[in-house]
């Protein structure tokens, strides 16, 4: 889980929504932020900040301030989870097999037939 910090030239809702929207669109996000008053994204989960500073340089100029880690409550100890076995879980078959379908004939033409048959061609 990281935690980055982004400073975006933004000065209405409507720069603000598109720049949300962009960030939301990226997998591995947990949670995003926004603070108008510093104009500063905040944006938590396992992501990359250069990807985050990428998309959003394509809306407004904008500047990477810090990379760190999010804080994590601690867990108890006491309640242990146990972790699915790999025998537990269901793995859908993606592979699809489509046969290809060859034409039963070909049509073929000669130049002895008909002499003007690629001229067509030629004139693309």
């Amino acid at each position: 889980m990281k935690k980055a910090v982004v400073k975006l030239e933004v000065y209405d809702d409507r720069d603000k929504q598109k720049a949300m929207k962009k960030v939301s669109s990226l997998l591995g996000i947990d949670s995003i932020s926004m603070d108008m008053k510093d104009k500063k994204l905040t944006v938590t989960g396992d992501i990359d900040p250069v990807i985050i500073v990428g998309k959003l340089r394509k809306i407004c100029p904008t500047e990477l301030l810090s990379v760190g880690p999010a804080k994590e409550e601690k867990k108890d100890e006491s309640k242990k989870v146990e972790p699915k076995k790999p025998d537990d879980v269901w793995k859908p078959y993606h592979y699809h097999y489509y046969p290809q379908i060859m034409p039963e004939h070909y049509f073929v033409r000669s130049v002895e037939e008909d002499p003007n048959w690629f001229g067509y061609l030629l004139n693309r």
